[in-house]
């Protein structure tokens, strides 16, 4: 079976060339739009695109100008955002977005946007109403 699906993917690249190739990077970040907040991983979303874990990489970066991590990443803090200005608690939004610990979505949160979650929500609601 495995033959099978090698020789159909390799097929469709000589048959469809770049097209295939860019379809196919679209459905990857159409899944990363959708799953953000699972638990999802190189792996999926090199299988969800139908391509191995070196080409998704390889060729998201060439089409997105990131890699799938990076995207994925972007992705969880603009939403992660989003419900912070609603006033969501931290830990539903952490939990919401797709991260296990409090900690390490402070880090990255404060690594990425230069401030705690707790502060950019205080600063946005301030913001918001004064």
């Amino acid at each position: 079976m495995k033959y099978y699906n090698r020789r159909v993917q390799q097929l469709n690249k000589e048959v469809f060339g770049k097209e295939y190739l860019t379809r196919h990077i679209i459905q990857g970040k159409k899944f990363i739009d959708a799953n953000y907040a699972d638990k999802i991983d190189l792996d999926k979303m090199a299988r969800e695109a139908h391509l191995s874990k070196f080409h998704f990489v390889r060729l998201f970066k060439v089409n997105y100008g990131r890699t799938p991590h990076r995207y994925l990443v972007e992705v969880r803090m603009k939403n992660a955002k989003e419900l912070l200005k609603r006033g969501l608690p931290v830990s539903s939004v952490c939990v919401s977005v797709g991260f296990d610990s409090i900690p390490s979505f402070t880090r990255l949160f404060k690594k990425i946007t230069g401030t705690t979650p707790a502060r950019f929500q205080h600063v946005n609601q301030k913001s918001n109403f004064g």
